[in-house]
Protein backbone atom coordinates (compact mmCIF):
# COMPACT_ATOMS: atom_id res chain seq x y z
CA UNK A 1 0.00 0.00 0.00
CA UNK A 2 2.65 2.45 0.87
CA UNK A 3 4.45 1.93 -2.64
CA UNK A 4 1.16 2.88 -4.51
CA UNK A 5 0.68 6.11 -2.53
CA UNK A 6 4.45 6.59 -3.61
CA UNK A 7 3.65 5.93 -7.08
CA UNK A 8 0.43 8.07 -6.77
CA UNK A 9 2.67 10.57 -5.43
CA UNK A 10 5.10 10.51 -8.28
CA UNK A 11 2.21 10.80 -10.82
CA UNK A 12 0.75 13.85 -9.11
CA UNK A 13 4.78 15.33 -9.17
CA UNK A 14 4.84 14.76 -13.30
CA UNK A 15 1.30 16.81 -12.89
CA UNK A 16 2.36 19.46 -11.07
CA UNK A 17 2.71 23.06 -12.20
CA UNK A 18 6.27 22.58 -11.68
CA UNK A 19 6.89 19.78 -13.56
CA UNK A 20 5.59 20.93 -16.37
CA UNK A 21 6.91 24.48 -16.52
CA UNK A 22 10.57 22.65 -15.94
CA UNK A 23 9.71 19.97 -18.80
CA UNK A 24 8.47 22.67 -21.49
CA UNK A 25 11.72 24.70 -20.21
CA UNK A 26 14.03 21.60 -20.43
CA UNK A 27 12.78 21.05 -24.27
CA UNK A 28 13.05 24.31 -25.29
CA UNK A 29 16.71 25.05 -24.14
CA UNK A 30 17.77 21.44 -25.24
CA UNK A 31 17.36 22.59 -28.45
CA UNK A 32 20.59 24.85 -28.33
CA UNK A 33 23.73 22.60 -28.33
CA UNK A 34 25.97 25.55 -27.24
CA UNK A 35 23.01 26.55 -24.37
CA UNK A 36 23.05 22.90 -23.36
CA UNK A 37 27.02 22.76 -22.72
CA UNK A 38 27.33 25.96 -21.38
CA UNK A 39 24.45 24.34 -18.60
CA UNK A 40 26.64 21.01 -18.50
CA UNK A 41 29.33 23.04 -17.41
CA UNK A 42 27.41 25.57 -14.60
CA UNK A 43 26.31 22.63 -13.29
CA UNK A 44 29.89 21.21 -13.03
CA UNK A 45 31.30 23.83 -11.59
CA UNK A 46 28.38 24.57 -9.17
CA UNK A 47 29.21 20.87 -7.94
CA UNK A 48 32.65 21.82 -7.44
CA UNK A 49 31.61 24.93 -5.40
CA UNK A 50 29.24 23.61 -3.12
CA UNK A 51 32.20 20.83 -2.47
CA UNK A 52 34.87 23.24 -2.10
CA UNK A 53 32.42 24.92 0.66
CA UNK A 54 31.76 21.77 2.25
CA UNK A 55 35.56 21.19 2.52
CA UNK A 56 36.47 24.40 3.94
CA UNK A 57 38.24 25.12 1.27
CA UNK A 58 37.61 27.85 -1.68
CA UNK A 59 37.42 27.40 -5.47
CA UNK A 60 40.72 28.05 -7.47
CA UNK A 61 39.75 32.17 -8.73
CA UNK A 62 39.77 30.68 -12.48
CA UNK A 63 37.34 27.91 -11.68
CA UNK A 64 35.35 30.32 -9.81
CA UNK A 65 35.48 33.09 -12.31
CA UNK A 66 34.23 30.78 -14.92
CA UNK A 67 31.65 29.93 -13.02
CA UNK A 68 30.85 33.65 -12.55
CA UNK A 69 31.29 34.15 -16.62
CA UNK A 70 29.02 31.13 -17.38
CA UNK A 71 26.24 32.11 -14.96
CA UNK A 72 26.05 35.27 -16.41
CA UNK A 73 25.65 34.14 -20.06
CA UNK A 74 22.90 31.57 -18.67
CA UNK A 75 21.09 33.77 -16.90
CA UNK A 76 20.95 36.32 -19.68
CA UNK A 77 19.53 33.97 -21.88
CA UNK A 78 16.01 33.78 -21.81
CA UNK A 79 15.41 29.87 -22.36
CA UNK A 80 18.54 28.84 -20.12
CA UNK A 81 17.41 31.38 -18.01
CA UNK A 82 13.77 29.55 -17.71
CA UNK A 83 15.07 26.43 -17.43
CA UNK A 84 17.29 26.80 -15.19
CA UNK A 85 14.75 28.73 -12.53
CA UNK A 86 11.90 26.03 -13.85
CA UNK A 87 14.45 23.50 -12.56
CA UNK A 88 15.49 25.10 -8.70
CA UNK A 89 11.53 25.48 -8.48
CA UNK A 90 11.18 22.20 -8.70
CA UNK A 91 14.10 21.05 -6.70
CA UNK A 92 13.04 23.07 -4.02
CA UNK A 93 9.06 21.12 -4.46
CA UNK A 94 11.08 17.50 -4.44
CA UNK A 95 12.59 18.99 -1.43
CA UNK A 96 9.69 19.99 0.45
CA UNK A 97 8.11 16.97 -0.18
CA UNK A 98 11.56 14.55 0.53
CA UNK A 99 11.02 17.02 4.24
CA UNK A 100 7.98 15.68 4.43
CA UNK A 101 8.61 12.12 4.42
CA UNK A 102 11.89 12.05 6.45
CA UNK A 103 9.95 14.04 9.56
CA UNK A 104 7.15 11.27 9.29
CA UNK A 105 9.82 8.74 9.18
CA UNK A 106 11.06 10.55 12.29
CA UNK A 107 14.53 10.61 9.94
CA UNK A 108 16.74 14.04 9.82
CA UNK A 109 18.19 15.02 6.74
CA UNK A 110 20.53 18.28 7.09
CA UNK A 111 19.84 20.37 3.90
CA UNK A 112 21.89 23.41 3.25
CA UNK A 113 19.61 26.28 4.69
CA UNK A 114 17.78 28.48 2.81
CA UNK A 115 16.10 25.98 1.14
Amino acid sequence: MLMDTARKLAGEIRQSQEYQEYAEAKEIAAGSDTGMALIKEYKKLQIALQMSAMAGGGMPPEEMQRFTQISSLLYAGTDTSRYLLAELRLQKMVGDVLKLVTDAADMQFDLPEGR
